[in-house]
């Protein structure tokens, strides 16, 4: 039996006013960073906001990449490059394949089911999207 060939998706981290989140709940039940697979001849930055579009409802700047992680399982194999992003219009909404959409603290995350290792990668998001400007100093977060 072959192996599946590696799948490349991309996430988008934002990053309210209040230091909250933005996350949406799977299929299988898990809370999540928006994202999806990059299409063919699709640039990064451009499958990023479309599939942030699609799962939330939310218009996105794509900014700066701040992790790359792999899942890989006996039939997945999956590539996903996490962006740091900047809401910039839309409204909130759970779409494509979320059941729910919602902005929460990162306290909060922590009480949630998460896919594995998702509150480490919020929390360096967070310190890069201070560093950047796209979240306030200090506060909960």
């Amino acid at each position: 039996m072959s192996r599946p060939r590696p799948m490349l998706g991309v996430g988008g981290i934002a990053f309210d006013a209040d230091c909250r989140v933005l996350l949406v709940r799977c299929a299988d039940r898990s809370w999540s960073v928006p994202g999806g697979r990059v299409e063919p001849d699709e640039p990064l930055a451009v499958a990023c906001a479309r599939e942030l579009r699609e799962e939330t409802g939310l218009e996105v700047r794509v900014d700066e990449l701040v992790e790359v992680f792999e899942r890989i399982e006996p039939d997945l194999h999956y590539v996903v490059l996490d962006y740091l992003v900047e809401v910039v219009g839309g409204t909130l909404m759970a779409g494509d394949d979320a059941l729910e959409a919602g902005w929460f603290s990162l306290a909060e995350v922590a009480g949630m089911e998460t896919t594995d290792g998702l509150v480490a990668v919020l929390e360096r998001a967070l310190i890069a999207a201070r560093a950047a400007g796209l979240a306030p100093p200090g506060g909960e977060g």
